[in-house]
């Protein structure tokens, strides 16, 4: 078994690829004993995830993973047994001349972005481009078996079960954020790109019967947040009220307590990748905001994620479900479609749950490809 591996990341989205690679980083150095070195181009969005990061220092351990800067010019470095492009980044040419120096060629990885799309099923795992005589294969996150499964650490999902069985303990947890919800107060996340939908949506939870707490991680978002208010800028700290409505503008927490925030909630809504993997294992609705991409390819993947996660649901809780997204990642209004997600909430919160377990039975992402290097040598 192959103990160094290199993991690259180029941040694109703001957040969510340097999120999924640090999760991968931890998980194969905590569970699977690994020596993983982390090379990562932007270090200032990296801390925002993880404080602890020192932007100026190129070189730096944290949680057992060596964090590196991934600079030009390249730094002289050894290639690793296993190196991972993650999500077709391009390798700097001197490491990969150092690849093509090795006696024993490494396994090299393109991590792609997570699809529901059936065609993902044929392509994973098979070759890709060769540099020299080192191979390429292409390894596709998914939610199907014949995938790559999604990044989930061991005890994940009964971590999340202890803390969502014991009220005092989230909120003791929400406190330590500011937040102090009322007795029946509905709690919503919301972490998103700039969205045309928002306003429609703030009005019909200001409008609603029951009160809401909108909690706001600083982001995007929150100009379409601000504007719907009228207020002057949202800081951290925030709390304004609408009617039922309340918003209050979160600070941006690493990782561990952002899992956090999304098992307090009754609904999140999540952006790009990582957020969407973990408010799936959250148990809980959610409401994704797809990346955009050129000619609306990503729309595909919205469809294909929609087809695959609302297997079982009655007519009327698919429909509410599917028109919600739909509205969402199409900036269109919202309040016909919150209403009929409402009147099908039970449902639509059991089934997220069931379809949680479903996807915890498949292999994660980590051991998926710890699993796939020992088949390779």
């Amino acid at each position: 078994m192959a103990a160094n591996w290199d993991i690259f990341c180029t941040v694109v989205d703001n957040y969510g690829d340097i999120g999924v690679t640090w999760r991968l980083a931890r998980q194969l150095v905590a569970e699977h004993g690994l020596t993983v070195r982390l090379w990562v181009d932007d270090l200032r969005a990296f801390e925002r995830l993880c404080p602890e990061v020192d932007t100026a220092r190129a070189q730096q351990v944290l949680e057992g993973v060596e964090v590196r800067r991934w600079s030009n010019p390249w730094p002289p470095a050894k290639a690793a047994d296993v190196v991972i492009g993650a999500f077709a980044c391009q390798l700097p040419h001197d490491y990969m001349e150092a690849m093509a120096r090795r006696e024993t060629p490494p396994l090299w990885l393109n991590l792609d972005y997570l699809s529901a799309e059936d065609w993902i099923v044929g392509c994973h795992g098979l070759p890709s481009v060769k540099y020299q005589q080192v191979q390429k294969f292409f390894f596709f996150p998914g939610f199907q078996p014949g995938t790559g499964g999604l990044l989930r650490e061991a005890g994940l999902l009964e971590q999340r079960r202890i803390f969502q069985a014991d009220p005092t303990v989230r909120r003791e947890f929400l406190r330590g954020l500011g937040v102090d919800p009322t007795d029946g107060e509905r709690l919503i996340s919301l972490f998103a790109y700039e969205n045309a939908s928002v306003a429609s949506w703030l009005q019909a939870l200001a409008a609603d019967s029951r009160p809401t707490r909108l909690l706001v991680p600083e982001g995007r978002v929150l100009a379409d947040v601000q504007r719907w208010l009228g207020c002057a800028q949202l800081r951290v700290g925030a709390v304004e009220t609408r009617a039922a409505l309340t918003v209050q503008v979160l600070p941006f927490v690493p990782q561990q307590a952002y899992d956090r925030l999304l098992w307090s909630c009754d609904f999140n809504a999540v952006r790009g990748e990582d957020s969407f993997i973990r408010a799936q294992w959250a148990g809980r609705p959610l409401l994704w905001h797809i990346y955009r991409q050129e000619g609306d390819i990503h729309l595909d993947k919205l469809e294909a994620f929609l087809a695959l996660y609302t297997r079982g649901l009655s007519e009327p809780a698919l429909a509410a479900f599917s028109d919600w997204w739909q509205a969402w990642n199409s900036g269109n209004d919202l309040s016909q479609s919150w209403s009929a997600v409402l009147r099908n909430e039970r449902e639509l919160t059991e089934h997220a749950e069931h379809w949680c377990l479903e996807q915890a039975s498949q292999a994660d992402l980590a051991t998926a490809l710890v699993e796939f290097n020992r088949k390779w040598i």
